[in-house]
């Protein structure tokens, strides 16, 4: 079956902006959520492809590439298959719709107060900065995260060691009180446990009775070869810790790409400029190109222009979902010579006058061109 118009799927026009964007997306996110329709295969592939549209509309890099080649744009942002939940990066917004649908998160573990099972811990996020070289191979970063630790004192309990908590008697361990009127039933977090269902009454010193202190955690970050600026990296497990035995909460590192003071990169390819000599280019010649890697080899054929693009094959930065690697593709600029003696000038002056009319096509096609404007 053929794709549907990205802008189509979520109903926005071509100029829409990115709060725009991201509005229409919650609005038919929440409408359609699988859990919302349990079993329901026709909301969950309606799900996905509201997804795949704000993935791609909501970076700018994609959206640019969808707006120009369309779907064609896009060969390579995905994997094989195309794109599945698992390239989804704003898991932000579908905690959220979550939480507004669910009053609990996307991993099941209810966020309301009054709730007196696991707990997930919250989801931290952070940001690294790496070099072209690392984003085009690959690289293991070390980056120190602050975040919440459970008490090595009381471990974790929040109670002062020899001691625990001990069951709320207003809500009897609930967490909520219940309160009845006619035909209207109230649920309300409990005042005394503060909905926890638990009191602690001899507090953890180091911790104050929270069971968790202020720390850093210095973590390994695999950032895959190929990988984009602007990407967003989730390495499960390494957020705030959860309570009461639930799961940590997620990390989420933003990859910043420094510009390179030589290459350019678009999509997986590299670009560059080469300034070649005026003999070079008259004559032809190979000349030493600088890559990320090594000093290569670059064949100039005689004649060559300024402006002339040469591409070394599989130089480039390697696909992020294993497709190969791109190319290196190197504008040819002819540099002018500068400062010049007297006899130089003279040897120039003479070259000139005996060059004529018939070694300079583009400039002969271009006052061809004058003269038929003006015919």
């Amino acid at each position: 079956m053929s794709k549907r118009d990205y802008y189509e799927v979520l109903g926005v026009s071509k100029d829409a902006g990115y709060e725009e964007i991201k509005s229409a997306y919650r609005k038919l996110a929440v409408q359609h959520h699988p859990d919302k329709h349990q079993g329901d295969k026709a909301a969950e592939e309606k799900f996905k492809e509201i997804s795949e549209a704000y993935e791609v509309l909501s970076d700018q890099d994609k959206r640019a590439a969808y707006d120009r080649y369309g779907f064609e744009g896009l060969k390579g942002a995905f994997g094989r298959g195309g794109f599945s939940m698992d390239d989804f990066t704003h898991f932000e917004d579908l905690q959220d719709i979550f939480e507004n649908l669910f009053g609990g998160d996307i991993f099941g573990f209810g966020s309301g107060r009054g709730r007196t099972g696991p707990h997930r811990g919250a989801h931290l996020q952070t940001a690294v900065e790496i070099d072209l070289k690392e984003a085009a191979f690959g690289a293991e970063k070390n980056i120190t995260v602050n975040r919440a630790e459970p008490c090595g004192v009381c471990q974790g309990t929040g109670a002062k060691p020899g001691t625990k908590a001990t069951p709320c008697k207003t809500c009897r361990g609930q967490g909520q009180v219940h309160m009845a009127s006619g035909f209207f039933s109230i649920s309300q977090t409990c005042h005394e446990c503060n909905g926890a269902g638990s009191v602690i009454k001899n507090a953890c010193a180091a911790c104050h009775g929270s069971g968790r202190v202020n720390g850093k955690r210095k973590i390994k970050v695999s950032v895959p070869r190929g990988i984009q600026n602007g990407s967003r990296l989730r390495v499960s497990g390494e957020g705030e810790p959860g309570t009461k035995g639930g799961p940590s909460g997620d990390l989420y590192v933003d990859i910043h790409v420094k510009p390179h003071e030589i290459f350019e990169r678009h999509n997986d390819d590299l670009y560059c400029e080469v300034p070649i000599s005026f003999a070079t280019a008259v004559f032809g010649g190979e000349i030493d190109v600088p890559t990320l890697e090594e000093p290569a080899k670059l064949t100039v054929s005689e004649g060559t222009q300024s402006g002339t693009m040469l591409r070394l094959r599989h130089k480039g930065a390697y696909n992020l979902h294993g497709y190969g690697r791109g190319d290196q593709v190197c504008r040819v600029v002819v540099e002018t010579p500068t400062n010049l003696n007297e006899e130089q000038k003279e040897k120039l002056q003479e070259f000139s006058k005996l060059c004529g009319e018939n070694v300079h096509p583009q400039s002969n096609k271009f006052l061809k061109k004058i003269k038929d404007l003006f015919k």
